[in-house]
């Protein structure tokens, strides 16, 4: 029977509410990529396209990086698509949101889940309530408009600085993704998968220094193969 808009909307207004300290946090990081970005080349469309349709700060950061250190577009969409395949994880703990609903609804949903989901689903949890599809939906799509209007902000800033070496910002893209760190650390158990991304990431770059950025992508792979063992119940 067709869910009655009286119970989606006070789900979805609730799940924005919870989010708001998170998508706070994340305008800073969207700022900071909207600004690296059109420094790097970026035109305004193609920032907010990155960010609309890939939607993953962490990835977008790790993605321009490789674009910026030149290892060309397919080492960049692998790179990000390694660092995102943490994303398995987050989309089989929403399983009890998505189960049983139309398609449409399960691939927005998926496309909507981010390591904010998480932290959405133990707000409601820690509240006495099950997350429901309506309240994580209101909660990522707030996330998601955040993000692009961060995004268009640092954008337009940039066109303020023209010589990013000069305030440091050509180093900036490497910090704000050592900042972003914390924020993906869930406890000691992540401690292993993290310790082999690493121990790959330096053994590889190590080992074959003319092919470093593939060392991150093995690197990514085998963390969130190690993440899924280390995690499977």
């Amino acid at each position: 029977m067709p869910e009655a808009s009286t119970s989606i909307m006070p789900e979805m207004t609730l799940g924005a509410r919870d989010m708001l300290p998170m998508a706070l946090a994340a305008a800073t990081n969207g700022v900071a990529f909207g600004l690296l970005a059109s420094q790097s080349g970026f035109s305004l469309a193609q920032s907010l396209s990155m960010s609309a349709f890939v939607f993953g700060g962490s990835a977008q950061l790790i993605a321009l990086d490789q674009l910026m250190a030149g290892a060309g577009v397919a080492a960049a969409i692998l790179a990000g698509a390694a660092l995102n395949m943490r994303i398995l994880l987050i989309t089989a703990s929403m399983r009890s949101a998505l189960i049983n609903r139309p398609w449409w609804q399960v691939v927005t949903g998926v496309y909507l889940a981010t390591d904010a989901s998480v932290a959405l689903m133990q707000t409601a949890r820690n509240r006495g309530t099950l997350a429901s599809y309506w309240y994580l939906f209101g909660g990522g799509a707030f996330l998601l408009t955040t993000w692009i209007a961060a995004t268009s902000i640092g954008a337009l800033l940039s066109k303020g600085i023209p010589d990013p070496a000069r305030f440091g910002l050509d180093f900036a893209i490497i910090a704000v993704f050592v900042a972003l760190l914390p924020g993906l650390w869930r406890g000691r158990s992540d401690l292993l998968p993290w310790a082999v991304a690493a121990g790959t990431v330096i053994l590889l770059a190590l080992t074959f220094s003319e092919h470093a950025s593939w060392a991150l992508v093995a690197g990514a792979v085998l963390g969130a193969i190690t993440a899924g063992v280390v995690h499977d119940d």
